[in-house]
């Protein structure tokens, strides 16, 4: 077990305040990131009173309405949109600035990546989603800047890619993921040869038990109503089918230099135990708290401090009032997107597994598949990547080992493969 990154200690941390790039700024993480970051205006807790942080560029999507009331109240000197023209395009969001107040706005991929790199910026949250967010992730990386990591992703599709770029550039990787953040802590202070076995805790989603007739009769609408998180539409469509904790496996063994084996999923209804650490020993470590986002984008912004809690915003676990905490195993057969991720990462396909869930859930929201759809069509294009035919005229994923001898062409052979795999996603229909 080797962790991607250097992990600061207190003596190596980043000075204060911290010169914030927010990615994906108007998503569900970009806004609690600036809820967090107004909390710690209201109640300074950096050494010596001063300001913890400071927004230095905001990045969007199309939702150029909410970046520009964003932007107005941070005042950023840098933002980003994916259109340079058209109604989401840089002219459109100009017009929704406040008057006098000029930043500098780049657009598409490489803005993103321009952003993430600024000389100005020293901490990143990379909150965009799905693949869109890799340029900027890696851009960061390789710039040596302190990361925090929210797009999973990233790491999925370049896991090695960031892991080689951790150790040329000196660039910190934080986890902002709940089970990812929990493991993090719980690993903290860890010899390696300690550590038997990872555990990822999994709500279940809002159909846990239910059989697979009953998930064939879902609805978006159904799926789109998590139990327990508030979070964005790809991510909540992907908890409900275990795509996500597929994910966030993949993630895992990038993250920790771990083997797929050595990282277990069990199905936590309450979503109050994060995730869970087995040592040698046979005992078990575990982060608990209240299911919220603020509290592991906080414990990042402020790592290795520890935010006081009127700064994270949350209420303090109340286990008496939490009742039972229960636990089973994940049910594999109706939800299969779990066993489908194990199987692209021991067969070197997580850029196709990736790219055919996004497609798959895209189609899924605007009603073109079934919910029991998803699973198949991940299925679909890993048989075929197996068989051969999505290695016909795509370039294959980046060297392994220490270092990629190009970037950009390591970029280019995993986006080229993505297009072409997304293609073919696209392309399928139900038998």
């Amino acid at each position: 077990m080797q962790y991607i990154s250097a992990v600061p200690d207190s003596a190596h941390a980043l000075p204060w305040p911290r010169r914030l790039a927010v990615m994906g700024s108007t998503g569900s993480i970009g806004r609690n990131t600036l809820l967090v970051v107004e909390g710690s205006r209201d109640r300074p807790f950096a050494p010596g009173g001063t300001e913890a942080f400071r927004i230095e560029a905001l990045a969007a999507g199309r939702n150029i309405a909410l970046l520009a009331e964003q932007a107005a109240r941070w005042r950023p000197p840098y933002l980003a949109v994916q259109d340079e023209a058209g109604e989401h395009g840089v002219d459109a969001l100009k017009k929704l600035l406040p008057r006098g107040y000029h930043p500098a706005i780049l657009t598409g991929p490489e803005g993103y990546a321009a952003l993430a790199s600024l000389d100005s910026v020293d901490m990143v949250v990379a909150a965009q989603a799905g693949a869109a967010g890799l340029r900027a992730a890696v851009a960061a990386t390789a710039a040596g800047k302190t990361l925090c990591l929210a797009n999973k992703e990233s790491l999925v599709l370049a896991g090695d890619l960031l892991r080689a770029l951790c150790a040329k550039s000196g660039a910190v990787i934080l986890p902002v993921d709940s089970e990812h953040g929990a493991l993090f802590q719980c690993l903290i202070g860890r010899r390696p040869d300690d550590v038997a076995r990872l555990w990822l805790t999994a709500s279940g989603g809002p159909f846990r038990g239910r059989d697979r007739a009953f998930l064939s009769t879902v609805r978006p609408e159904d799926a789109l109503r998590h139990p327990n998180w508030s979070m964005g539409a790809k991510i909540t469509i992907d908890s409900a089918t275990l795509m996500n904790k597929g994910l966030e496996l993949i993630e895992a063994c990038h993250l920790y230099g771990v083997c797929a084996d050595e990282v277990g999923v069990l199905v936590h209804p309450q979503s109050l135990v994060h995730s869970l650490v087995e040592l040698k020993d046979g005992s078990l470590m575990a982060q608990l708290a209240e299911p919220d986002m603020r509290l592991p984008i906080a414990l990042c912004l402020a790592w290795p401090m520890t935010p006081p809690r009127a700064v994270v915003g949350i209420s303090p676990l109340d286990l008496a009032g939490a009742g039972t905490l229960s636990f089973e195993p994940p049910d594999t057969d109706s939800f299969p997107c779990l066993s489908l991720a194990r199987r692209a990462l021991a067969g070197g396909r997580t850029v196709e597994l990736n790219a055919a869930n996004e497609v798959a859930v895209e189609r899924f929201l605007r009603g073109e598949l079934a919910f029991t759809d998803i699973p198949e069509l991940v299925r679909h294009i890993l048989d075929s990547a197996e068989a051969g035919e999505a290695s016909a005229g795509a370039p294959g994923m980046p060297d392994r080992g220490p270092a990629a001898p190009d970037l950009s062409l390591a970029l280019a052979r995993i986006e080229a493969l993505d297009a072409a795999t997304r293609n073919r996603a696209a392309r399928w229909h139900a038998l």
